[in-house]
């Protein structure tokens, strides 16, 4: 009789035994549950943040376009301003009756003057180089080279065109005949 009793204290033990792992795993069952439905919605925070940030970079690149093209559109406003009364000018000159020659040469040297103004306003400087300067070929095209007694090789003799930079940078070189 105590190998029946001790069987059934061994069988009670293993059912209260079984009752708490089933307990166990219920409860880890709860709380991987709960951490994977923590997991899916911070996920969901972070896919709805990211979003959000790639929208608001796409609005931004949207923005930087339409401003660019607006740059684009309107960079020479201001040139064009400082240019309409030199063609006011020349227009006015066109129209004008009963002018002598020296008069339309005054008109142009002034016309010339406000042009030059404007120009140099937005950076445009000139390049002309002074006889007998010496060749620079940075900022000097050498259109032809010819012998001239009494000249160091490699002066300029003549200015056949004059260069430009615009704020700093070459735009044409001056076109120039050099001593050889």
């Amino acid at each position: 009789m105590n190998t029946d009793k001790k069987d059934n204290n061994s069988e009670q033990l293993d059912e209260l035994s079984r009752a708490g792992e089933e307990t166990q795993v219920e409860t880890g069952l709860d709380d991987l549950e709960q951490a994977l439905a923590e997991a899916v919605a911070d996920l969901d925070k972070h896919k709805d943040a990211l979003l959000r940030q790639q929208a608001e970079a796409q609005n931004s690149r949207n923005r930087a376009a339409r401003e660019m093209e607006k740059a684009r559109k309107f960079a020479l406003e201001g040139f064009m301003k400082e240019l309409l009364p030199v063609y006011d000018t020349f227009e006015r000159s066109l129209e004008a009756e009963n002018a002598s020659a020296e008069d339309l040469r005054q008109g142009s040297e002034l016309t010339m003057k406000m042009l030059a103004k404007a120009l140099e306003k937005f950076g445009l400087k000139s390049i002309c180089p002074q006889v007998e300067e010496v060749f620079n070929p940075e900022f000097h095209e050498a259109v032809t080279m010819v012998p001239v007694a009494g000249q160091e090789s490699g002066a300029v003799i003549e200015v056949i065109q004059k260069g430009y930079t615009l704020n700093d940078r070459l735009i044409r070189p001056a076109m120039v005949i050099v001593a050889q």
